[in-house]
């Protein structure tokens, strides 16, 4: 099970305060794994972007992780919480100030050392609104974001480069969860150079500090990545060369991974498939699984009628069998009653959400001035299962007089309409589901359910915004001492009942995530299905028939 880094974090801040410094010793490499060699993995959709302020999608998470790198990082295929690029860290004891202390000899891929004033820019550049961001949000408690947001300032005033190799960062408040946004992609580090020379295609041509770099895209057919020979961390990677096939659907991916063609399966096993891969002992010997802090669920654009009123909402989290579509996809996930997943600090035990109840649903429509339902349109991603899923929903809302066509679209084309606050009355979020960007409740909710993320670009797909909320959930992550981390996940728990009752989403399932790699492949099975580095750790992962 996964060790969560509520306790870990606040542990580490309260050290600091007393007057300590955290260091990071280097991680030792697998003794056992072998340099060189390449891998090839498979994807159904093009990768939207590498660019790691725009990027926001688990196909392309741990590709950007491993271009590009932050101030901190997790051990690999854990959420343990480290240094990366920064050699130090320091709190002071309002809780309010962190300085980091970088390391030296840092170079990008084009050869020039990392400072101090790259990290600054790079957080200047994703918190500036021309950018469009979805990850703007998580930078809220640095002085001078609302300056920056509003367009009122280009920098943020809160950052401050002390000398080339430190950066201080001043917060308009305690935040339990700082240590871990350094650790997201959104405040990985690009050379303000090469943003400069590419423009909007940067994405196109990523740049980073990262164990890989860019080699080649061709669009629709493949990504490649080469081995950094100048990377920082001694070691590592262990591959020569990755290789992202695109084009490739799922169920032609996984024979080709039976006939020796490929390495690892990019998109999940399909569930066509799933229980005879499982009952046959040599391909099961293959499959990784893996617990996600993830919740799959369907979003209702709260500023778009009829979802703007509250009863509509709450009819359609009724009118949802969520046990049909477990069973959809081989019982590999457990029904959802809150964003929350089971093992996230914060989940309300006690909690028992919306029934499932055709009746009660019906009569919540005739409430809010639909008898007879009405029209409207779900989008879903169109890689197996999420268009079967999306049927059962039809069908379900079909139940109670919503007649609801499906728009099955390419991941990237539903990320886009989900971003456009007139772009789609709902979405079911498989294939994008929530997967935590850190383990901490907060980030079920800044980034998908808070105001900051209700933007053009952004990932709260509902558009709904409480500002009352918004203040509690900053009231909860104020909270740094460890002794009071029950009452924080208590304030977490009634901000998400509220949300229930408010009823943007119907939270479906929280999956586990199952990964089939080929014999040849090296490195210890968390890799393949690592909580962070989402799907796999390409840094850490390598194959044993290099000569």
């Amino acid at each position: 099970m996964k060790k969560f880094l509520t306790s870990t974090v606040t542990v580490s801040a309260l050290a600091l305060m007393l007057g300590m410094t955290s260091v990071r010793a280097e991680d030792a490499v697998d003794p056992n794994a072998k340099q060189g060699g390449a891998i090839t993995i498979t994807y159904k959709d093009d990768v939207a972007t590498l660019d790691p302020a725009i990027g926001y999608d688990w196909q392309n998470w741990s590709m950007i992780k491993s271009l590009f790198d932050g101030l901190m990082d997790y051990e690999p295929g854990t959420t343990n919480l480290r240094p990366d690029l920064a050699e130090s860290y320091e709190i002071a004891p309002d809780g309010k100030t962190f300085t980091f202390k970088l390391r030296q000899g840092v170079k990008f891929h084009n050869g020039r050392e990392m400072t101090a004033e790259d990290v600054k820019y790079s957080l200047d550049r994703v918190t500036n609104p021309k950018t469009q961001s979805p990850g703007a949000g998580f930078f809220g408690s640095i002085k001078g974001h609302e300056d920056v947001a509003a367009g009122k300032a280009e920098s943020l005033a809160g950052v401050t480069v002390v000398d080339p190799y430190t950066i201080k960062f001043e917060l308009t408040r305690p935040d339990a969860t700082f240590l871990h946004v350094m650790a997201i992609n959104f405040s990985h580090v690009v050379p303000k150079e090469e943003v400069e020379k590419y423009g909007a295609d940067f994405g196109k041509h990523p740049v980073g500090t990262g164990a890989f770099k860019f080699a080649e895209w061709t669009l629709g057919q493949r990504v490649v990545f080469e081995r950094n020979p100048d990377y920082w961390h001694k070691g590592l990677p262990h591959l020569d060369k990755v290789t992202f096939e695109i084009g490739q659907e799922p169920i032609v991916a996984l024979l080709r991974l039976q006939k020796g063609e490929i390495d690892v399966l990019g998109d999940v096993i399909p569930p066509a498939k799933f229980q005879e891969v499982m009952a046959d002992p040599e391909q099961k010997a293959r499959v990784v699984e893996g617990g996600q802090l993830h919740t799959g669920y369907i979003t209702m654009n709260t500023t778009m009628a009829p979802f703007d009123n509250v009863k509509v909402r709450q009819a359609v989290n009724m009118a949802i069998n969520k046990d049909r579509i477990v069973q959809l996809i081989n019982n590999r996930a457990v029904p959802a009653n809150q964003p929350l997943p089971p093992s996230m600090p914060g989940y309300d035990k006690e909690f028992k959400g919306y029934p499932y109840d055709v009746a009660k649903a019906k009569a919540l429509l005739a409430e809010a001035g639909h008898p007879d339902g009405f029209d409207t349109q779900l989008f879903a991603m169109n890689t197996d299962p999420n268009p079967r899923i999306a049927q059962a929903i039809q069908q379900d809302l079909a139940a109670v007089g919503i007649k609801a066509s499906i728009q099955s679209l390419a991941q990237a084309n539903v990320i886009a309409a989900g971003g456009d606050k007139a772009g789609a009355p709902m979405i079911w979020s498989g294939g994008m589901a929530w997967i935590a960007d850190f383990p901490d409740p907060s980030n079920f909710y800044g980034p998908i359910l808070g105001c900051a993320g209700a933007v053009p670009g952004g990932w709260n797909w509902s558009w709904y915004c409480n500002k009352d909320l918004d203040a509690k959930a900053a009231e909860a992550d104020s909270i740094v001492d460890p002794a009071k981390s029950g009452e924080r996940a208590k304030m977490w728990s009634a901000i998400y009942r509220k949300i229930m009752e408010d009823a943007p989403w119907v939270p479906v399932f929280n999956e586990q995530r199952f990964t089939m790699k080929s014999p040849r492949m090296g490195g210890a099975d968390n890799l393949y299905v690592d909580p962070v580095h989402i799907p796999i750790n390409y840094d850490y992962v390598y194959v044993t028939d290099v000569q």
